[in-house]
């Protein structure tokens, strides 16, 4: 059997494994990484390459700075001052997407959704409001937030690592161009048709998150200073060509600070830094290499655009590639779904002569669209028990938004991203 029929098994394998989730997802992309070694495909040091990329490093470094953030107490802070000032549900829904979504683009979006979710059931609990009215745009915001930065999904650094292998990369703002209109007009969508989509469901407390985690006793040094390190660090990020240190070299930096000042310890650093993601990122880099390195990738590409006829318009391909990777993400994970689909984009835009950046950012916001399942991203799981929601409530108050993101980046990518500038 040919190297890239092998490859091309992996890769279904991956697929049904990331839709299915029978195993965990970076049991998986392992399962994949050590076969591509057995079946001869890849060498180990090829197949092991992506464990030493520099965004690995660059993950676990934010893990721990923005770990610190929510360890000391200080994000529960800043969400609590941000909704405090909504008066009515309907304020609150805004107050709500806008603190998350832009604190989702400087830190990890799961991250960001998992210590709101306490804070904002607590507000539901002392408003009144129904808590399912409210953790839904949430998570829907903390998906498009993600793409405010190079830093805020992971599937944002999985495009830049495809890129930095030929010599091109993003901007740390640069998912930004695409990535804010849709945020500001989701919010704008449920502050207003929306919000009579989002679901009305009396859900009963387990108990769970009755009580509040008291910080009270945290010091009101360490909070600050995990937020000054934080903004310091995303500084460094922005101005890397300025001061020409490094995306992941600042990230370290941040992270070995709030160790050394015991901001954080090394225990709930260590704690913050979430593995799954490291060995699904890693795992699935050797699956890429293998596409790339076998002309799996390549074979792939060209079945697409033979597809789409002998000269498929740009802007055709742009929505193919970008409601492939919205069906996906929605039946697999965001990540999972980013990781699978920037190789065989890459091949595609080589393919055509088509400028990679434009492929891959179509590939990466409509990676990010998980809105219509439960199952799309980890925040989204996060509130199916404590939200009382059932599958068809993701579609309900989710598919438009998918509608949404589309429209906006149709009208955008072939202005920002033309594929033959």
């Amino acid at each position: 059997m040919s190297p890239s029929i092998i490859t091309l098994l992996f890769l279904l394998f991956a697929v049904v494994m990331f839709v299915f989730e029978k195993v965990p997802l970076g049991v998986t992309s392992m399962i994949v990484c050590i076969g591509l070694v057995i079946t001869g495909v890849l060498d180990v040091k090829t197949a092991f390459a992506g464990f030493i990329d520099s965004n690995v490093i660059l993950f676990v470094a934010m893990f721990i700075v923005g770990g610190a953030l929510f360890e000391t107490g200080m994000a529960n802070k800043i969400g609590s001052i941000v909704t405090r000032f909504a008066k009515t549900e309907r304020m609150l829904v805004v107050a709500i997407m806008v603190i998350v979504g832009l604190m989702s683009g400087v830190l990890s979006n799961t991250g960001t959704a998992a210590v709101l979710i306490p804070v904002v059931i607590g507000i539901a609990a002392k408003s009144g409001y129904k808590r399912s009215r409210l953790l839904m745009p949430l998570v829907f915001a903390a998906a498009m937030g993600g793409n405010l930065s190079l830093i805020g999904a992971p599937g944002n650094l999985i495009a830049q690592s495809a890129l930095q292998e030929i010599g091109l990369k993003f901007g740390f703002f640069e998912y930004a161009i695409v990535g804010f209109p849709i945020l500001i007009v989701g919010i704008i969508f449920y502050a207003t048709i929306g919000y009579k989509l989002l679901p009305n469901n009396d859900v009963k407390d387990d108990g769970t998150y009755d009580t509040e985690r008291d910080f009270s006793q945290v010091p009101a040094w360490k909070q600050w200073l995990s937020l000054v390190i934080l903004i310091f660090t995303l500084l460094a990020m922005i101005f890397e060509d300025k001061i020409g240190i490094k995306l992941c070299i600042s990230g370290g930096i941040g992270a070995l600070l709030l160790i050394l000042t015991g901001v954080i310890s090394e225990k709930d650093a260590l704690k913050s830094i979430d593995l799954k993601t490291i060995f699904l990122f890693g795992g699935t880099l050797s699956l890429a290499a293998a596409l790339q390195e076998t002309g799996a990738g390549g074979l792939i590409a060209g079945k697409v655009i033979g597809a789409l006829g002998d000269n498929p318009s740009p802007y055709i391909l742009t929505l193919a590639v970008f409601l492939l990777c919205c069906l996906l993400t929605n039946f697999m994970s965001n990540t999972a779904t980013t990781a699978l689909m920037v190789p065989i984009c890459l091949s595609i835009a080589q393919g055509m002569g088509a400028d990679p950046r434009a492929v891959l950012m179509a590939c990466v916001i409509g990676g990010s669209c998980a809105y219509a399942t439960p199952i799309g991203m980890p925040a989204n799981t996060m509130v199916v028990g404590v939200g009382g929601y059932r599958f068809m409530d993701y579609v309900k108050a989710g598919f438009p938004l998918i509608i949404i993101a589309t429209i906006v980046s149709m009208v955008i990518l072939p202005i920002a991203f033309p594929f033959f500038p």
